[in-house]
């Protein structure tokens, strides 16, 4: 479980390249961090870290792991750059605007690249989705690993979704949405050293209750039933973030028929209910469109216990399609078993299957990666 955390937003690397200058700032108060390998090629990768918990420090691309964790890119000539964004929790706007900010900032100084490409991994993933509907102008392609791709309300839906129905059927294990949503009280994140202590014992309460009505549970939210205390524990940070930064509670169930469990009555009778009190507009910038006219190659693992392929692929691949746009998109999967494992040669093999895409003009089949 602890190794989950590491992951969910950063590829794993194995050899850290050698990096010949570091520069390290802030652009109106926001941190950044580039890395300029030995072999600078003159080329550019703007990289966008993912969710991060309120409070959570280092900063993604202040941690010392920063550079070992680019290699795959590093390794190839490029320099990466990160930016960490004004603020933690659910940033994919503020995102795609302090990215390109540093974009600029990077132009300025060091002048125009040769080739410019986008990648984030989770929310960075969604980041690198809308900074490629929106200024592509500035990029030669993008590649989104384990993204938020789906619309971003939809993607936070599903976690009160998850949270109103697991409370009605295993009541008093987690935390109520009703006091999720409480703005009366002080806003207090998880602690995330104490994820593996809590989700053990929410487990275990799971299967005093009913591990048979559990595993199942675990399965309609695509999920294993070992990742579902770590899901619930994860989800309870995401609504808290989004109560406070829109001011209450931004969705409503009240409508809601919910199906695809055991008993759908008995989970429609008992799903805890809330009214919308505050407005979805954190969710309106940059909203997902699909309409894309430069190469995306996106990564995803074929489990993914944060945003499962429907949510990571599936729902973004029949926008592009509707846009009509199918040309420039290729789907690459793997058999990781986890929100962004992907290996280092896997990352780098994507990368380079985008770079000849980029260069050929011949688009990237699609398919699995070693």
């Amino acid at each position: 479980m602890k190794k989950v955390l590491i992951l969910l937003f950063i590829t794993k690397a194995i050899f850290a390249q050698n990096i010949a200058k570091t520069d390290t700032g802030s652009i109106n108060g926001v941190k950044y961090r580039i890395l300029f390998p030995e072999n600078w090629k003159g080329k550019l990768v703007m990289y966008a870290h993912g969710y991060e918990f309120m409070g959570a420090k280092p900063s993604q691309s202040q941690n010392p792991e920063f550079p070992k964790r680019m290699t795959p890119f590093l390794e190839r000539g490029f320099a990466v750059a990160a930016s960490d964004y004004a603020f933690q929790g659910f940033a994919l706007a503020q995102g795609v605007d302090d990215t390109e900010a540093l974009r600029k900032y990077f132009i300025q100084n060091y002048g125009k690249p040769d080739s410019t490409f986008m990648v984030g991994h989770s929310m960075g993933g969604g980041i690198t989705l809308a900074i490629m509907e929106n200024f592509s102008q500035n990029y030669n392609a993008g590649m989104p690993l384990c993204p938020l791709s789906s619309r971003p309300y939809l993607q936070c839906r599903k976690e009160f979704d998850i949270y109103a129905t697991f409370n009605g059927l295993f009541p008093n294990i987690v935390t109520s949405l009703k006091d999720i949503f409480d703005l009366s009280k002080p806003y207090q994140a998880s602690d995330s050293r104490k994820m593996m202590a809590r989700s053990m014992e929410i487990k275990k309460a799971i299967i005093a209750k009913d591990s048979t009505l559990g595993v199942a549970f675990a399965k309609r939210f695509d999920l294993k039933f070992d990742d579902l205390p770590f899901s619930l524990f994860f989800n309870e940070n995401v609504l808290r973030d989004l109560a406070r930064k829109t001011d209450g509670n931004p969705f409503d169930n009240t409508n809601t028929v919910y199906i695809g469990f055991p008993d759908n009555l008995l989970v429609n009778k008992v799903a805890e209910r809330m009214s919308a009190t505050s407005k979805p507009d954190i969710f309106n910038k940059y909203d997902r469109t699909g309409n894309i006219d430069k190469p995306i190659l996106l990564m995803h693992t074929i489990y993914d216990q944060l945003i499962p392929v429907n949510y990571g692929v599936t729902n973004f691949e029949n926008m592009v399609q509707l846009q009509g746009k199918n040309q420039f998109f290729t789907v690459k999967h793997t058999n990781g078993q986890g929100h962004c494992v992907f290996t280092a040669k896997q990352t780098g093999k994507a990368f380079d299957e985008l770079r000849n895409w980029t260069k050929s003009g011949t688009k990237a089949t699609a398919g699995f990666i070693e």
